[in-house]
């Protein structure tokens, strides 16, 4: 059975005359799930208990299931959660200052091949479709109490945004939407690694997104190193491309930078990241790397951060330091979805009851 959010409007119309039922009812049904926070087609009182029925049996209102639900000490809760073909994906999130937000994912790993993300290490299996993607916001903000309700996302988890763009953008349309979950479209991020066609057709979709390129080395040979799909853009191409984006748009683009211990994390390094970006109207967002199991790479000390951190500041960049949240339930995207797949958690394991786990 087809989820709810993956049936085509003009199917779910044709469906619903067939049995006598206005398309109206679809209406009701969406606001039940989007707004009325049902996870059931029973919980929808208002819909004829027949029609209740009859869509039980042809539909599932969520098509993705709680596997694992961890929740840090600082608020963060990171969810596993299975898709119908018993892959896995991850979503988190991140409380703070009244802040709700999501970081949700586009596709089952990564094809980027970032050699420092967990996300990526086996590859990408597929593309989420955009239900699949709308359905991670709906089940974080039904972590949330009524009637709080998620107020940002980040597209920041598992796989590239802009490889998976039209059904980001679709999921996106009912995320912001009033009869969706009502969330400002300024308040999304959309994450890249930087591919520079992408970033033009987002622009020109003149959208208020606001978009972050992640650079993680200042010059093409160390970002080649750092990101293989480097050798096929460069960063020219990346840089033009977000430039144009600021012009379209108007919306200031961010820098996102991993620092990597002794391979990316210098102060010649941040001089040189300067030097990239003096004259644009750009934001640094600095993430000191969350360790990895498995990977040799390693979170920067305290004092390369700070150096680094002042050097572009000299330069009058506005520099931002991401905090680290969720550590303790490898908040990291990736982390959590190769540590269940190691240890090999079956597909048979769709039973209603989601196996919870928490840490605190």
């Amino acid at each position: 059975m087809r989820a709810f959010f993956d049936v085509p409007p003009e199917e779910l119309a044709n469906w619903l005359r067939a049995r006598g039922e206005r398309s109206l009812r679809a209406r009701q049904v969406r606001r039940w799930l989007l707004a009325g926070r049902a996870e059931s087609f029973e919980a929808m009182t208002d819909l004829p208990r027949e029609l209740r029925a009859a869509l039980e049996g042809e539909y599932v209102p969520l098509g993705t299931r709680i596997v694992r639900h961890l929740t840090a000490r600082d608020g963060t809760h990171k969810l596993l959660l299975g898709l119908p073909d018993g892959q896995l994906v991850e979503c988190v999130l991140l409380r703070e200052d009244g802040r709700h937000t999501a970081c949700i994912s586009t596709q089952v790993g990564c094809g980027m091949g970032c050699v420092f993300c967990a996300s990526g290490l086996n590859g990408v299996a597929r593309n989420l479709t955009a239900g699949e993607i709308l359905e991670q916001l709906i089940r974080l903000r039904n972590l949330l109490p009524a009637p709080q309700r998620l107020t940002h996302v980040v597209v920041m988890g598992m796989g590239e945004p802009l490889a998976n763009l039209d059904a980001l953008l679709a999921a996106l349309d009912t995320a912001t939407s009033k009869d969706g979950l009502g969330i400002g479209a300024r308040h999304v991020t959309i994450s890249t690694v930087g591919l520079p066609a992408k970033i033009r057709r987002l622009a020109d979709l003149g959208k208020q997104y606001h978009l972050a390129v992640s650079l993680h080395a200042p010059n093409d040979e160390l970002r080649t190193r750092i990101v293989p799909t480097n050798d096929k853009t460069g960063l020219e191409a990346i840089l033009a491309a977000a430039d144009n984006y600021f012009e379209k748009t108007g919306r200031q683009v961010t820098y996102e930078y991993v620092l990597l211990r002794g391979l990316n994390d210098s102060v010649e390094q941040a001089s040189e990241l300067a030097r990239l970006l003096r004259g644009r109207h750009a934001h640094v967002n600095l993430i000191p790397f969350n360790d990895v199991t498995g990977l040799p790479y390693r979170r920067p000390t305290d004092e390369a951060l700070a150096a680094f951190v002042n050097r572009l500041r000299r330069d009058r960049l506005s520099v931002h330091v991401r905090k680290r949240k969720g550590s303790e339930i490898e908040a990291a995207c990736g982390q959590l979805r190769r540590e269940t797949v190691e240890v090999s958690v079956p597909a048979s394991a769709a039973s209603p009851e989601p196996v919870l786990t928490t840490r605190v």
